[in-house]
């Protein structure tokens, strides 16, 4: 799988310690570096199969870790179209590089609008700020 280049501050962040990138009507998803770091040593993800759909709020799969297993939340409704099978074969990939090559998902979008109610980068900071 091709890596995703990612700043993070160019990313939507959900309450739910989850990432989505914008590219036209397809939305990348995965979980945040504070999501990984929190959840330790990850061992197993569980991710829906090309062409599944994903409701916003809804959890679409599972990353498992030696702590605790997680769901992890859809920030849009639509159409899985691409699945990333390199966090599946080695979910390590989370711990090491959560906004690259640990990418989750690739949905189109059947409306963008859910990512309005997302957080910036400086508004996810002080969440994790919060909560520490």
């Amino acid at each position: 799988m091709q890596a995703v280049p990612v700043n993070p501050a160019e990313l939507k962040y959900s309450k739910y310690h989850e990432w989505a990138k914008v590219q036209g009507n397809i939305v990348i998803l995965g979980i945040t570096d504070h999501a990984q770091e929190s959840l330790g040593d990850i061992v197993f993800v569980e991710l829906p199969e090309i062409g599944a759909t994903v409701k916003a709020g809804v959890s679409y799969g599972t990353v498992e870790s030696v702590k605790a297993v997680s769901d992890v939340i859809a920030s849009i409704n639509g159409r899985v179209t691409a699945v990333n099978e390199a966090v599946q074969d080695a979910p390590d990939l989370l711990n090491v590089d959560p906004y690259g090559e640990g990418w989750l998902i690739k949905v189109e979008a059947e409306d963008l609008g859910p990512l309005a109610g997302m957080m910036s980068f400086s508004e996810y900071e002080s969440l994790v700020k919060e909560e520490k």
